[in-house]
């Protein structure tokens, strides 16, 4: 059930930011651009729940170092590999494009969690 609120969350954080960057930000292309959107938030959550937590453990020390920034790169790094997973998905503007759409998606989906309550 968490999953699936969390899930819910990052569809809808997706969607949320897609609309209001007015696919300047990151772009959903296809036959239903929603369905693409779905399977992108499917793809980011489960790429979160298998990967992050390897990578987490694996780059613990250099987190340390960083005083916790370096979890940006790794939430940047699942949020690219899910976009290149995901037939449809266009990230604009780079790398700059792809710090502000992870950025952006991380802060809302975080925000829909609150309201959902998920924990």
């Amino acid at each position: 059930m968490r999953f699936l609120a969390t899930w819910l969350a990052t569809f809808l954080a997706v969607l949320i930011v897609s609309v209001i960057g007015k696919d300047s930000i990151i772009s959903f292309t296809g036959e239903t651009w929603v369905q693409t959107a779905a399977i992108f938030a499917l793809v980011l959550g489960l790429l979160n729940a298998i990967l992050r937590p390897i990578l987490k453990v694996l780059t613990l020390p250099l987190t340390i170092m960083t005083l916790g920034l370096f979890s940006l790169v790794i939430n940047l790094l699942m949020f690219w590999l899910a976009s290149r997973l995901v037939d449809g998905v266009q990230v604009s503007g780079g790398l700059l494009g792809l710090i502000i759409a992870s950025v952006l998606v991380s802060i809302v989906s975080g925000l829909i969690n609150r309201v959902l309550d998920v924990k």
